[in-house]
C-alpha cells in the first residue's frame, strides 16, 4: 500500500525529527538511541524491517525517526521511510499499541506493490511510559515452511519484541558497538532458563568445533562447556561458566591454540523473569591474528626509526669531531652544516619512533629545527613561528625538515652579521580543498636582505641548490626567495600536502 502521507524535504537525523517534532526529552531521546543501536538484531530475528514512528507534540501525527531493513530476509520498503508523517488514524495498528501498550499484531496483509506485508506494532517503553511505536513489517512473499533455525530466530523476536514492550530492552548499563558484535548470521545459540542448549546454528557449532568441541551442543550445559574447553584460568572458570550461560547481558571473548571466539550474551525475560539466553557469537581468529600483525610491524616500524635516529646521531657525533681535527675554516664549516642537515633529519625520525603511523606532528619538529639553527646565528637573533604544519605524512615530514634548516641556516650566516640584532619568523598556512590541500610556508628576517641581481633560482649555493631539489623535485611544490616587504628576505614555498582528518 502507497503512503499517501507528507513527508519532509531532506531526510534528518534523528535528533532533529525528535526536537522538531515531539515533546520528548533527552533522555527519552538518549533511550530511542539506545534502542535503535541495538534493533538490528530484533530485525535479522523477526526477517523484517522495522520503522520507529512518535507521536507529534500535538498527538495529531506520527512521525517516522529511524528506520532498519533485515540482513536475513526481503525487504518490505524499497524507499527511505525516515521522515514521513502519518496523521493518527492512518494507521490503527499504531493507534493500538501506543494507547493500550501492548504488542498488536491483529489485521490482514497490506499489499505493497502486489506484495504481501505483515504487519505488526510494538510500543516502545521506557519507565512506564510509551515513547514510540516500532512497526514491524515482514514481506510474505517467499513464505515458506520455517526450518528449525528460523523457529529460533522468530521465538527469540517475539521475546525480544516483548522486553521492548515491557522496557527491559535495550539494556541501560551496556553499550554495545554493533559494528564489531557478533550478529545473527555470525553464529546463534539458544538457552533455556538453566543455560542449557537448546539450538545452536551451524556457524555456531562450527566455532565451537574450532575451540576444540568434539561433539554437538544440544543438550549440553553451555557454561560448563565453555569453561571446559578455555584455557584453564584458575577461579576465573567459574565466572566464565556464568557470564557464558547468559546470566547477564556480557561480551567476550575466548582464545584457545586454535582460534579465538567472540561471544555476546543476552538474558531473555519477555514477562519480567529470565526463561532463557541468546548467546551470538563469531569466528574472530583470522581477525585478531591480523590485528596481531599489524600491532607487530606497528612495532617494528618504530623500533627502525629509532635505530635510524640512533645512526644519524652517530654520523653526526663523528662528522663534529672530525670538524675539530680540520685546520681549514672552510671545511670545518663545511662539516658544521652537514652536521645540521643530518640533525634536522633525526628530529623527524625521533619523532616517527613515538607515533603508530607514518604521519608526524611537524609544529614540533618545526620548533626544534629552529632553536637547533639559531644556535649558529653570529649575533643576537630571536626566532620564532606562527600558525601550524598540522600533520603530515613522513615522506613530507622529512624533506621539508632539511628544507626548512637550509633555509633558516641561510637566514642567520648571510642575512645578519657579527653583533646584529634581529628575528627569523617561520609562518605556516594550511588551505585549498579536501582533494588538494596546501601548505603555504613562509620565513622571513630583518636582516641585510638579498644583493642586487640576485637570483635564487639560478644560484650555485649549496643550500639553495638542496632546497630547489627537495621542494621541486621531492615535494612537488614551488619555491621562491624576494625581498621583504620592509627589510630583510621572505622564502615562500608552496607545497601539496594530504588533507589532516
Amino acid at each position: 500500500m502507497s503512503e499517501p502521507a507528507g513527508t519532509l524535504a531532506h531526510v534528518p537525523s534523528m535528533n532533529e525529527l525528535v526536537r522538531q517534532h515531539t515533546a520528548l526529552s533527552d533522555s527519552d531521546l538518549e533511550w530511542l538511541h539506545l534502542l535503535v543501536s541495538e534493533w538490528q538484531l530484533l530485525s535479522d530475528l523477526s526477517f523484517a524491517d522495522l520503522v520507529l514512528w512518535v507521536p507529534t507534540s500535538d498527538g495529531t501525527r506520527y512521525v517516522s525517526v529511524a528506520q532498519m531493513r533485515p540482513n536475513t530476509g526481503p525487504t518490505s520498503y524499497q524507499d527511505d521511510m525516515v521522515g514521513h508523517l502519518v496523521p493518527r488514524g492512518r494507521r490503527p495498528l499504531l493507534d493500538a499499541a501506543l494507547d493500550e501498550g501492548r504488542i498488536v499484531r491483529e489485521g490482514d496483509p497490506e499489499w505493497r506493490e502486489e506484495v504481501p506485508v505483515r504487519v505488526e506494532s510494538i510500543p516502545v517503553r521506557r519507565e512506564g511510559r510509551v515513547l514510540g511505536v516500532i512497526a514491524r513489517n515482514t514481506n510474505l512473499l517467499t513464505v515458506r515452511t520455517p526450518s528449525r533455525l528460523e523457529l529460533t530466530y522468530l521465538q527469540s523476536a517475539s521475546d525480544l519484541a516483548q522486553m521492548i514492550a515491557a522496557g527491559s530492552f535495550p539494556f541501560s548499563n551496556q553499550v554495545v558497538d554493533m559494528d564489531a558484535s557478533p550478529r545473527v548470521g555470525d553464529g546463534l545459540i539458544r538457552l533455556d532458563a538453566e543455560g542449557i542448549v537448546q539450538y545452536a546454528s551451524p556457524n555456531a557449532l562450527s566455532a565451537y568445533h574450532r575451540l576444540g568441541l568434539a561433539s554437538d551442543l544440544v543438550g549440553h550445559h553451555l557454561g560448563m562447556t565453555t569453561a571446559e574447553l578455555a584455557p584453564s584460568r584458575g577461579p576465573v572458570d567459574e565466572a566464565l561458566s556464568k557470564v557464558a550461560s547468559g546470566w547477564a547481558p556480557r561480551e567476550f571473548e575466548i582464545e584457545s591454540a586454535d582460534g579465538v571466539i567472540q561471544f555476546r550474551a543476552i538474558p531473555l525475560k519477555p514477562k519480567g523473569t529470565r526463561i532463557g539466553s541468546l548467546v551470538l557469537l563469531r569466528d574472530v581468529t583470522e581477525l585478531r591474528r591480523r590485528e596481531r600483525e599489524l600491532i607487530t610491524k606497528d612495532a617494528t616500524i618504530r623500533e627502525i626509526h629509532h635505530r635510524v635516529k640512533n645512526n644519524l646521531q652517530t654520523v653526526a657525533a663523528l662528522l663534529r669531531l672530525q670538524a675539530r681535527r680540520i685546520d681549514s675554516e672552510r671545511g670545518r664549516e663545511a662539516l658544521e652544516e652537514a652536521v645540521r642537515r643530518v640533525g634536522s633529519i633525526a628530529i623527524v625520525h625521533e619523532t616517527l619512533s613515538q607515533n603508530l603511523d607514518e604521519r608526524v606532528e611537524f609544529d614540533e619538529i618545526a620548533d626544534r629545527v629552529l632553536a637547533m639553527v639559531s644556535e649558529i646565528s653570529p649575533g643576537t637573533v630571536t626566532g620564532r613561528r606562527t600558525g601550524r604544519f598540522g600533520i603530515l605524512d613522513a615522506e613530507v615530514a622529512t624533506p621539508l625538515s632539511m628544507v626548512l634548516t637550509e633555509i633558516l641556516q641561510n637566514a642567520l650566516e648571510h642575512g645578519f652579521g657579527p653583533g646584529d640584532t634581529g628575528s627569523v619568523e617561520v609562518s605556516a598556512v594550511r588551505g585549498g580543498t579536501t582533494k588538494e590541500a596546501r601548505l603555504l610556508v613562509t620565513v622571513q628576517d630583518d636582516g641585510v636582505g638579498l644583493p642586487e641581481g640576485f637570483d635564487p633560482h639560478r644560484s650555485g649555493n649549496l643550500g639553495l641548490q638542496i632546497v630547489r631539489t627537495l621542494v621541486e623535485g621531492e615535494l612537488g611544490g614551488t619555491f621562491d626567495m624576494v625581498r621583504a616587504p620592509e627589510r630583510g628576505t621572505q622564502v615562500i614555498l608552496d607545497i601539496p600536502v594530504r588533507a589532516n582528518k
